[in-house]
């Protein structure tokens, strides 16, 4: 079947529309028009017998264009939104550069310190080293023989004599020993009286001629033997003893219980051998042999000397001070630390003063005054923060940022810092020898 040569023409330019187009209605000129298939490409048929061939030129698409007023609209509005939004953002970073870098250029450095209390003890302050309440004499005591406890008469806190008896542990079996021990003992009591009786009569007899050598040696032998079971028997009662009295704990010194460590019903062994048994029934400790452990630096041990006098304040009551001296310098340092430990004893101190306590001890290079101890802090700054101007005494106080010139009045003096007695507060930052130039309201920062 011949097809015409419109049909073919017309088919191939409706296909040629909807492959680049999407359908034909969206193919427009540049000039707004439908492209015709004669504008689009030329077309030449020609015939052959029954055969029809059809040959084109190359086809100029640069005319052709997607007709989407929509789409383009849409695009170019974000396009200029995104513009407009990424200037501001920029314009806005600019601004807040150059104010940052006004404002901070703007500030002076200044070096400055805080007002803080101090004790008039601290102006002979050599070092400060921190450490802990450590009792010299302590121990942890345990029963020598093994068994349940059944009395255990202190509790955390109580104090203790030398030899009182703290608990005791089951002790029906040694007592049962005991009893036989001396039993035993009584038993060859007799049969030495019997045997010196009979060895006095033998004497006597072999001195008549009435008894022959033999029997007096029999006795004198039987003397002996019984004389010897008596030993045996004294030392077997002497062993029971000690086995009654290593049922009872008692005290090795006059201290204060710190901690109890078993309770009644529970075994307790010298070694806690097994999992189920105690070792140490109470830990006691002598309250008078507290000293404080201090680790100085041994880059700064030359600092401190033996004897030396010492201020300690603990963490629990940093109101109290409590004198003291250097006991003893440690003559080993510890590697993984680099630190010297020095003990450090207490001149005086009160019942508030307990085991393990953190604590601060500052070394003096002289013994504080008598009162010293007992005068409240000062509330001090650094000497190079007081200056005079127009014939008052100011401090710089910086607050915010800012300086603010506050009149004070000043006392006298603990090693290099000022007493101020009034005008500022503990706490306050305050500027350090400040430059003439400096201000109320000046902007600051420290360096």
């Amino acid at each position: 079947m011949m097809l015409a040569e419109n049909d073919i023409t017309s088919a191939l330019y409706i296909r040629i529309l909807v492959e680049h187009c999407g359908s034909p209605g969206k193919c427009l000129s540049e000039s707004g028009e439908f492209v015709s298939y004669g504008d689009f490409f030329p077309v030449s048929l020609s015939k052959s017998g029954k055969t029809m061939s059809l040959s084109t030129e190359k086809t100029d698409l640069s005319k052709l264009r997607i007709h989407d007023e929509k789409r383009d609209g849409n695009a170019s509005s974000k396009s200029k939104k995104l513009v407009i939004t990424i200037t501001l953002a920029a314009v806005l970073l600019v601004s807040i550069l150059i104010w940052l870098d006004g404002f901070f250029s703007s500030a002076v450095e200044v070096e400055v310190a805080t007002a803080s209390l101090t004790y008039p003890s601290s102006a002979n302050a050599v070092l400060t080293a921190s450490g802990y309440v450590v009792a010299q004499q302590k121990a942890a005591i345990a029963s020598k023989a093994t068994g349940r406890l059944v009395f255990l008469g202190v509790e955390e806190g109580d104090r203790v004599k030398k030899n009182q008896i703290i608990a005791r542990i089951e002790d029906q079996d040694v007592l049962a020993a005991l009893a036989q021990a001396r039993a035993n003992f009584e038993l060859a009591k007799a049969d030495f009286d019997d045997a010196s009786r009979w060895l006095e009569r033998q004497k006597s007899l072999f001195g008549s001629g009435s008894t022959s050598k033999a029997e007096l040696d029999a006795a004198e032998a039987r003397h002996r033997r019984v004389e010897a079971s008596i030993k045996s028997a004294e030392a077997a009662v002497r062993s029971a003893e000690v086995a009654l009295e290593n049922t009872r704990i008692r005290a090795p010194f006059d201290g204060t219980v710190l901690s109890k460590n078993a309770n009644v019903g529970e075994v307790v062994a010298p070694f806690a051998a097994a999992a189920s048994s105690r070792a140490a029934v109470v830990t006691i400790a002598d309250m008078l042999s507290l000293e404080v452990e201090a680790d100085v630096s041994e880059s700064n041990i030359t600092r401190v000397t033996a004897g030396g006098p010492c201020e300690i304040v603990l963490d629990a009551y940093p109101d109290r001070r409590y004198p003291g001296f250097v006991h003893k310098i440690v003559p080993t340092a510890d590697r993984a630390k680099a630190t010297v430990l020095t003990k450090v004893r207490f001149k005086e101190r009160d019942d508030r003063v307990l085991p393990e306590m953190s604590a601060k001890v500052t070394f003096l290079s002289q013994a504080p005054e008598p009162g010293d101890a007992n005068q409240p802090p000062k509330l001090t700054v650094p000497s190079g923060a007081v200056v005079s101007r127009d014939g008052q005494d100011i401090v710089l106080v910086v607050k915010n940022g800012t300086v603010n010139e506050t009149p004070v009045r000043s006392g006298g003096r603990i090693g290099d810092r000022t007493i101020v007695e009034e005008g500022i507060l503990q706490g306050d930052q305050v500027i350090i020898r400040p430059e003439p130039s400096l201000k109320t309201g000046t902007r600051v920062k420290a360096k």
